[in-house]
């Protein structure tokens, strides 16, 4: 493995070709960066793509879209500048799921195209033969008129009444980690970047925002009650960090190159709430170097969206349940910033190697929290991911092959893949590098080099682990005895841990030791308010996931820690989760209404399905909680609602529990 199979070259990024608007290409497309060419890894596939990227790449894309809400469709075309890796090339495969193509050209001639056999989640390949060769190296710019399906899995369609301002529609897409092609066909694989235009028409009481940079708006010649918005995203990135929101949405300026979106209702609580964006990023460009991407916003969407955030460039998504008055959940925010960095310029050649993503950022994430707290905080939060994991591997089984740091997706659908595994053993395993390299500033340095040599291009864990070898090439005695199997290629949990700080910890820990004894004891009379008044946002969540992770308690102790914490009245989304799981592991029926509330008043899928699968779980409400699914299954998301199915053992074509 040492040294590393890889050539280093300096190669200019290569033009695009200019839209149908008359703005330039990408000023930066002259400038030199570093890329790396790998061996072995740069032929691989992608067994969650059909598109054929060993024989060509797209460069740029340039999208027209004219979004339909009555019809819950995008009328849409696309032209994809794709350079030949191959002499003679005159096909190829792009990945679509869903849609509805109307025609083909290529350089404006007419090109034959078929769809072929519909996968379960890869979608239908587009088989395209082109009316011409093209020689290696060259440029051909393929249009592609299509229509998305009411029932992309990219798209959430939201009637107004779904909406906080009650209203006006809303559309929000969310592509990772394969749903891209369900809005554009194109190579949807995270081994190919690519730049990208757009033109969005959109009814005039909305508005329009990507994950680009924003050019310039006008009324649509073709209807005067649309308005055209453009947007230009001049730095590569992945399909999959495609993005839109349409609305009724407002913004804030909470920095120099940061405003905040989103409806009215929720703005100025999102301005207060995410005010430290800029110290989050200058600390982020401290520790990892230029911000590339120009601007950083923040989306706050409707309830329903599945994730806590997603790190669509220039336009960072976050669910409204961040929103706790106290900027206690801010660090989501930190870990999409992070992403700039490790994600979205350095990216995982495929979702296989998905860790490479999320393992960095919680790592980056956890040092901003480091300069900007304490490295006290750092292991604090270190401690919770670990939870976090061994849930993870509890959920799945500890020798499920999903558990794996590099998993095979080899007929896997990604989505059922997600968990907290790559986030979490990933930074364990950085984490325990940190230690056997000589602490925190000397393996930062690594990450930062890693990043620079890495930047605008995609890698494999192979690539990874070779310039780690590479960079401290005086300590590779060290590294050889990492047992990288183990780590790597392993089902459940890693094979150590690392030295942590319990300080933090320890102050969580006396309540929840207080609880368990008096659960022996049966002394409930020995609670007070002050276990846990003492206790940040950050400990109280850790307490209760103390709790979780013991045998379930009494519900006489459950109820009297109601009574003296009071902890219904919560709005801290991550305390009253916990706090609701709690309870209805202790069988108190009336948590169970609340629980199914918070399940489904919001779609985030960390708190989602847990909730569902704990009633589901306390048998005498099984029904209920397959009942109340189904009645909110068609607001859902639906990747949630897919996920959420599987959980409750519902069957997503008849509607009924198997």
């Amino acid at each position: 493995m040492y040294p590393p199979d890889c050539l280093i070259v300096k190669r200019p990024v290569p033009d695009v070709s200019k839209p149908c608007s008359d703005r330039k290409p990408w000023q930066a497309a002259a400038r030199c960066s570093l890329s790396v060419v790998t061996g072995p890894s740069i032929m691989s596939s992608d067994p969650c793509s059909f598109s054929s990227f060993t024989r060509c790449v797209t460069k740029h894309l340039n999208l027209s879209l004219h979004l339909d809400f009555e019809r819950h469709v995008i009328r849409a075309k696309v032209e994809l500048t794709v350079e030949a890796l191959e002499d003679r090339f005159a096909t190829l495969t792009l990945d679509t799921r869903d849609l509805k193509i109307l025609s083909v050209s290529a350089n404006g001639q007419p090109a034959c195209f078929s769809l072929g056999p519909k996968h379960s989640f890869k979608g239908t390949p587009l088989d395209i033969t082109l009316p011409f060769d093209v020689s290696r190296g060259q440029h051909v710019i393929v249009e592609v008129t299509y229509e998305t399906s009411p029932s992309a899995s990219a798209l959430q369609w939201l009637t107004p009444e779904q909406t906080a301002g009650k209203k006006h529609p809303y559309l929000f897409s969310q592509c990772q980690a394969h749903h891209c092609r369900s809005m554009v066909p194109c190579q949807d694989s995270p081994s190919v970047k690519h730049t990208y235009y757009a033109q969005v028409s959109v009814p005039k009481d909305l508005v329009a925002v990507m994950s680009a940079v924003r050019d310039g708006q006008e009324v649509d010649p073709q209807d005067n009650n649309r308005i055209i918005y453009r947007f230009r995203q001049p730095v590569p990135m992945p399909s999959y960090l495609i993005a839109i929101v349409v609305g009724a949405l407002e913004s804030r300026e909470i920095g120099p190159r940061s405003r905040v979106w989103s409806e009215k209702e929720f703005a100025d609580k999102a301005a207060y709430e995410f005010s430290e964006t800029e110290t989050m990023l200058k600390t982020a460009e401290d520790l990892a170097g230029p911000y590339v991407w120009g601007q950083y916003d923040i989306l706050v969407l409707p309830p329903s969206f599945p994730y806590g955030g997603m790190e669509n460039p220039c336009l960072t998504f976050a669910t409204p349940t961040l929103l706790a008055g106290d900027k206690s959940l801010s660090n989501v925010i930190a870990h999409e910033i992070s992403h700039s960095w490790t994600g979205n310029l350095v990216t995982n050649k495929t979702w296989e190697h998905f860790w490479l993503n999320e393992g960095h950022t919680v790592y980056l994430e956890r040092m901003i929290g480091r300069c900007m707290e304490s490295e006290q905080f750092r292991q604090f939060k270190a401690i919770g991911g670990w939870k976090d994991l061994q849930d993870s591997v509890n959920t799945f089984g500890a020798n499920n092959p999903l558990t794996n740091l590099v998993p095979s997706l080899q007929d896997v659908d990604p989505d059922d893949a997600f968990s907290s595994v790559p986030y979490e053993k990933g930074f364990a395993l950085l984490y325990h590098l940190e230690e056997l390299m000589g602490g925190p500033e000397v393996f930062m340095g690594f990450v930062k080099s890693y990043i620079q040599l890495f930047a605008y291009s995609s890698v494999t864990t192979e690539d990874w682990k070779n310039y780690l070898f590479t960079y401290f090439k005086d300590k590779v005695d060290i590294l050889n005895k990492v047992d990288w199997n183990a780590w790597m290629f392993t089902p459940g949990m890693p094979p150590t841990w690392a030295h942590i700080d319990y300080h933090f910890l320890s102050i969580c820990t006396k309540p929840q030791s207080s609880v368990h004894v008096q659960a022996k004891e049966q002394d409930l009379g020995s609670f007070t308010e002050y276990d846990v008044k003492s206790l940040s946002s950050h400990q109280l969540i850790e307490f209760l996931s103390l709790l979780l992770q013991e045998t379930p308690l009494p519900l006489t102790h459950v109820k009297k820690m109601q009574e003296v914490y009071g902890l219904n009245t919560c709005m801290n989304s991550e305390i009253r989760f916990r706090w609701l799981r709690l309870c209805v592991c202790a069988k108190w029926e009336e948590a169970v209404p609340l629980a199914l509330k918070m399940a489904t008043e919001q779609g985030r899928m960390k708190f989602t399905r847990p909730l569902f699968r704990e009633v589901f779980n306390f048998e005498k409400y099984r029904k209920e909680a397959v009942r109340v699914f189904l009645a909110h299954r068609a607001a859902m998301h639906p990747v949630t609602a897919g996920l959420v199915a599987k959980d409750l053992k519902v069957d997503a074509s008849n509607s009924s529990s198997l």
